[in-house]
């Protein structure tokens, strides 16, 4: 959870970083998808997906 919430915050960064450049579009998809970061719809799989790379490697 930690992770998603770290991206978010880099995602809201960047978009202002964008709009300070004049990129509004490329901003506003920062925005939505730092959005969908918070809104719950997005999950945080990597323990998960690292514990079945190291379980595969170790068989």
């Amino acid at each position: 959870m930690d992770r998603l919430k770290a991206q978010t915050a880099k995602n809201r960064d960047a978009a202002k970083v964008l709009r300070n450049r004049g990129k509004d579009a490329a901003a506003q998809r920062m925005e939505d998808r730092a959005d969908e970061l918070e809104s719950g719809r997005v999950t945080d799989v990597t323990d998960s997906v690292v514990g079945l790379f190291r379980w595969a490697q170790g068989r």
